[in-house]
């Protein structure tokens, strides 16, 4: 399958030694990777008690490991599996699969502090994803045709709700295959906001700049419907490499060669059966549809409650009040298929949207600051979009302004960034208690804050609102900040922290230490 923008490839074999030193698992799809879960205590379980996937199911995981920005109390926990789902009696739900970094860290194969940079090194060395015979495609062991007699995709699928006040229930991690309507082969995947609406048919959101919606856009103004594929149920690595967003993956760019550069082995698609598009071969669920030219509906048009679902700044989104609309053509799916969820504001959107973030970020402070960004850490409280650490060596006086270019980089890489700090190389950037000591002890408000007014931002901040800040004129631009909590280079031997004895204080503390 051709690649637009072709890079250099690298290929590693399953189970062999990375070039960087990592070890890459054997995972290919969802079923391997729950497979790797089940041999590490504490990262997965399952559960035959019926649930209610009507706000129940999230209401549930809330308590059992969403984290993130949910409201406390929540925390990091296991991912889980639901085998009994109330009214679906074959189905089952999976949820929070991504939802901690040590357990993303297992299924991709990298140390937890080098999730970014392995990222980076996927982005740099990509693998295109290669078609195969519907004989090799595990998601369409199954076909429902949406003319065929009685199809309803709300008794095939359990899309859950995540509360009461949603406005229906939705598919969390549909992964949305588009191509341009003119050259097929210029694809994307975006991950996207699916609201059901109808026996065969779901509203989407695309969020400004978004690719996808630029060749809807296209195909709108030719008057014809763009054919996608939506992906369930994927190898993790698909669905976190599919993050990356402009300017690391430029329009043309497949990001489906960056979970090919994960894996060192190509993502395997095979051709939709009722729509011109393709599909990701192994996963659990394909939903097939077009979207149509010209169509809108609200998006809370079955429930009117004025509320979307909960986003990952940590509140609920408001409804869209027209939205273009997806009609279901097929639903093909895999034997006894795993439908794959996460709850909105939780810890498993700062993984899917936080490494790539960290990642794009690295690429472009190592291309223009060679050496002086140790590494990057998309914070939790930001949902892995609004705040990065960035942890710097200086190596002499100039080192100073530099660091400050490093986090205006990161600002003009991710536009949706709000706020950057700045930390030295003996601060823990992945410890907050560790950062927040250092602006404590290592910043002055007055001489250590820039401000950047007036850029764009994300349109789910709900400070980035007229009705917040009565200076802007459109929703989603907002005042970036940077907060230098790093000693100037001059007044390092000034800084040093209290110097321990190093010891092996398993000797004295087994139980601590024990693996």
């Amino acid at each position: 399958m051709p690649q637009k923008k072709p890079d250099s490839y690298r290929i590693v074999k399953p189970g062999e030694p990375h070039p960087q030193g990592w070890q890459v698992p054997p995972v290919n799809d969802l079923r391997s990777a729950i497979k790797l879960l089940k041999t590490l205590p504490g990262h997965y379980i399952e559960t035959d008690r019926e649930v209610d996937p009507n706000a129940e199911l999230a209401g549930v995981y809330r308590y059992i490991g969403a984290g993130g920005t949910v409201m406390r109390p929540t925390r990091i926990g296991p991912a889980m599996t639901f085998n009994n789902i109330k009214g679906f009696p074959d189905a089952r739900v999976l949820v929070g699969l991504m939802a901690s970094r040590e357990r993303v860290s297992a299924l991709l194969g990298a140390p937890v502090r080098e999730l970014g940079i392995q990222m980076a090194e996927a982005r740099r060395n990509v693998t295109p994803p290669v078609m195969v015979d519907k004989a090799q495609a595990p998601c369409q062991e199954v076909v429902y045709r949406a003319d065929d007699e009685g199809f309803d995709l709300r008794k095939i699928l359990p899309a859950p709700t995540n509360t009461s006040e949603d406005a229906g229930p939705y598919f969390c991690l549909g992964l949305v295959l588009g191509s341009d309507p003119d050259d097929r082969d210029n694809a994307d995947v975006t991950i996207h906001r699916l609201c059901v609406q109808s026996k065969d048919e779901l509203s989407i959101f695309f969020a400004p700049g978004r690719h996808i919606d630029a060749f809807r856009q296209k195909a709108e103004a030719a008057g014809k419907p763009l054919p996608v594929s939506i992906n369930m149920g994927l190898d993790p690595a698909i669905y976190i490499g599919a993050e990356f967003e402009a300017p690391t993956t430029p329009f043309g760019f497949n990001e489906l060669c960056v979970a090919g550069g994960l894996r060192g082995r190509p993502v395997e698609l095979v051709e939709c059966l009722s729509v011109n598009q393709r599909a990701i071969a192994r996963a659990e669920i394909v939903i097939e549809g077009e979207i149509l030219p010209n169509v809108r509906v609200e998006e809370d048009q079955n429930s009117h409650t004025g509320k979307a679902m909960p986003e990952f700044p940590g509140y609920t989104g408001e409804a869209n009040p027209s939205l273009p609309v997806i009609k279901v053509k097929a639903i093909t799916t895999r034997h006894n298929p795993i439908l794959q969820t996460l709850v909105g504001p939780g810890e498993e959107h700062v993984s899917l949207a936080g490494i790539p973030t960290e990642a794009s970020i690295h690429i472009e402070c190592e291309d223009a600051l060679p050496g002086l960004v140790k590494n990057v850490y998309a914070h939790s409280a930001g949902g892995g979009k609004f705040l990065a650490v960035l942890q710097v060596q200086k190596r002499n006086a100039g080192d100073d302004g530099m660091t400050r270019q490093a986090a205006l980089i990161a600002l003009a890489v991710y536009r949706e960034l709000k706020n950057v700090i700045l930390v030295d190389e003996d601060v823990d950037l992945f410890d907050t208690d560790d950062v927040l000591w250092a602006m404590q002890t290592r910043y002055v408000g007055d001489i250590d804050t820039l401000f950047v007014p007036g850029v764009a931002g994300h349109v789910l901040d709900p400070s980035q609102q007229p009705f917040y800040d009565p200076r802007l004129t459109a929703k989603g631009t907002t005042s970036k900040t940077i907060f230098d909590c790093t000693v100037p280079y001059h007044l390092k031997e000034h800084f040093v922290r209290a110097q321990f004895k190093e010891v092996d204080a398993s000797l004295w503390a087994p139980d601590l230490f024990a693996k």
